[in-house]
Parts: C-alpha cells; sequence; structure tokens
C-alpha cells in the first residue's frame, strides 16, 4: 500500500470515529432533520417539566407526579400529598416534601397543610435574630436598673433597652420602682393574712395575741399559714401567664431542682441533658418540657403543689405574689 492511499485509509478511519462520537453524544453531523434529542428540547417554565424528551404539565401544588406524561404537553397522573407533607407550587416532584417540625423552644404560627409548610416562630420570653443562625432561641435580656425599656422583646428582636435620665428624675423613678413592689407586696400579704383570718381563726387575737410569754407570735403565724390551705390562682392570660411566671422559680433552692422536675414527671435523662445551661436557663428549658408533656392541662397551681409537698413554702409563697402583683394571675374567687 502506497503512501497515498494509507493517508486516505486513516481519514476515513478518523471520520468514522468521529461521526460514532456525535451520535453518542445526542448531536447530528448536519444540524437539521431527524428526531430532537433530550438536549434540544426546551420546556415552558413554570407550566412543564421534561420527562425523557417530552415535556409534560406540571402538578398543581398540593400534589405531585404520580406517573408521568406519554405525550408532549399533557399531564401525568398527579396524586395528592399525603399527611404531614406538602407541596406550594406547581412541580414535576417525585414526592411530596416532609413537613417542618417546630422545636420545643418554638411554637406555631402558620400549621402545615397539603400546600404550605409549617411556619415556627419562638415562644414567647424568647427570640431568634432572622440575620443570624439560630439552632435554638435565645432568652429576652431584662434591662438593668439604671436602664429603661425603649422597646418590648419579640419572636425576631431582643429587647432593647437605654440608659435612664441621671438626676433627681431618675432617682424618683428608681425609688418608685423600689417602693412600688413593695407596697402591693404588703397588700397582697396582708390578703393571705385576712383569707386565713377568716376561715381558721374565731378573734383577731387568736393569731396575735398569746397568753403565755414564752410563745413565738412569728412562728405561730407561721404555722397557721402552713396548715392553711394555698389559695387557687386563675391565669389573666392563659398559657401566656404561665410563662411568664417562669423566672419566678429561677429562686427555687438548687438543691431540690432534681426533685422538683422528678415530681413534674421530667425523666433523669432529660433534666441531665440540661446540666450544661447556665441555671436559669436549664429552669426555662425543663419547665417549657413539662409543658409540652402535659399540654393544656399545665398549671401554676400544679407547680405551687409540688414545691408545697417538698416543703418549699416560702418559695411557692413568693412566686405567688410575683404572679399576682405582676398582673399574670389572680385570685379565684370564693
Amino acid at each position: 500500500m502506497t503512501n497515498t492511499s494509507y493517508m486516505v485509509v486513516s481519514i476515513l478511519m478518523w471520520l468514522l470515529k468521529a461521526t460514532v462520537a456525535l451520535q453518542q453524544s445526542g448531536l447530528e453531523l448536519g444540524g437539521r432533520g431527524g428526531n430532537r434529542t433530550q438536549r434540544d428540547v426546551s420546556c415552558t417554565d413554570n407550566m412543564e417539566y421534561l420527562h425523557i424528551n417530552i415535556c409534560c404539565l406540571k402538578c398543581p401544588a398540593g400534589t405531585y407526579v404520580k406517573s408521568p406524561c406519554t405525550k408532549a404537553g399533557q399531564s401525568g397522573k398527579c396524586e395528592e400529598c399525603d399527611y404531614e407533607m406538602y407541596t406550594e407550587h406547581d412541580n414535576g416532584l417525585h414526592q411530596c416534601l416532609r413537613c417542618t417540625k417546630c422545636r420545643f423552644d418554638q411554637e406555631i404560627v402558620r400549621p402545615c397543610l397539603s400546600t404550605q409548610n409549617t411556619e415556627c416562630q419562638c415562644r414567647s420570653g424568647w427570640f431568634c435574630a432572622p440575620d443570624q443562625a439560630c439552632e435554638v432561641c435565645k432568652k429576652c435580656s431584662r434591662c438593668e436598673e439604671d436602664e429603661v425599656k425603649v422597646r418590648n422583646c419579640t419572636a425576631v428582636s431582643d429587647t432593647q433597652c437605654k440608659k435612664g435620665r441621671s438626676g433627681s428624675g431618675f432617682a424618683s423613678a428608681s425609688v418608685a420602682a423600689v417602693i412600688v413592689p413593695v407596697v402591693i407586696s404588703a397588700v397582697i400579704f396582708g390578703i393571705i393574712v385576712a383569707f386565713v383570718c377568716r376561715r381558721r381563726c374565731r378573734r383577731p387575737t387568736d393569731i396575735f395575741f398569746f397568753p403565755d410569754p414564752e410563745s413565738n407570735p412569728p412562728n405561730r403565724l407561721k404555722e397557721v399559714l402552713e396548715n392553711e390551705p394555698f389559695p387557687n390562682l386563675v391565669p389573666v392570660n392563659g398559657e401566656e401567664s404561665l410563662r411568664n411566671c417562669f423566672e419566678y422559680f429561677e429562686e427555687m433552692d438548687f438543691d431540690y431542682h432534681k426533685r422538683f422536675f422528678r415530681q413534674l414527671g421530667i425523666k433523669d435523662n432529660v433534666i441531665k441533658s440540661k446540666d450544661h445551661l447556665q441555671h436559669e436557663d436549664r429552669i426555662h428549658e425543663l419547665l417549657n418540657s413539662w409543658i409540652e408533656k402535659v399540654g393544656k392541662e399545665a398549671s401554676l397551681n400544679d407547680l405551687l403543689k409540688v414545691l408545697l409537698t417538698l416543703n418549699q413554702r416560702l418559695t411557692a409563697e413568693n412566686i405567688m405574689v410575683n404572679a399576682t402583683s405582676n398582673g399574670h394571675y389572680v385570685f379565684e374567687k370564693e
């Protein structure tokens, strides 16, 4: 074979290999004619999806593609999403999306439907800034003694405070801030004593007058109060009132924490899982766990009864005074 013939054969073999490669990649030599390949097909945005080599109409929101179409421009079989599954838009998905589950520190703003996902937000007293990575909600800050609140805490923003005005105006406000709670507490205590006297005492001197000089009036009054049934409290604003009282439980004796939450039915492994948190955050987290467990039956009265069974009556009384003086609860009418 001459050199010229050898070159012709080599060129022909190269062209044959190139033709096969182009056909395998979905391209045609002439660029016209023949069937279109998948790369040539262009479906209408927001209306169609590509299946193999044809454009099928999308399934509506709340459904998914059970089986695709067999002819271009037609719909396949659309199936409704199962419970706790959704699709928000027209789609060509082969299964629906799973609904988001709100965390224990969140509440449901909008429930999950077949056409919308669950919307969650932080519970009252907690927040999560939208411009920050937020794996857990953060407790709302409290203003310092020399600060005034500018804006309340919301689910997406922390409390905003600013320094109070100096001089006599600030001093007066500080004095008022101290005196008013004291006066209110004194009034509440007077109501409790009157309540005790009305139901247990035959005459006023039964409590405050003791013929025996060795007797101790304060101890006698304490004994009467301890034997008196604890007043029942009624929330002013449902569960929100209960959550607003969580901070009052921060004064509970640390040695009684585990026993207190065990009495509430919280398991030891759950209690132990919160040991890494700061004191006040641990109290809030475990009380949130208790509400999640009990549900709508959760009551401040039940928490106070557990404190009484643990001989923590003073703590229970302080919580009761704070809850009523701050307007979260009122005494149940007889």
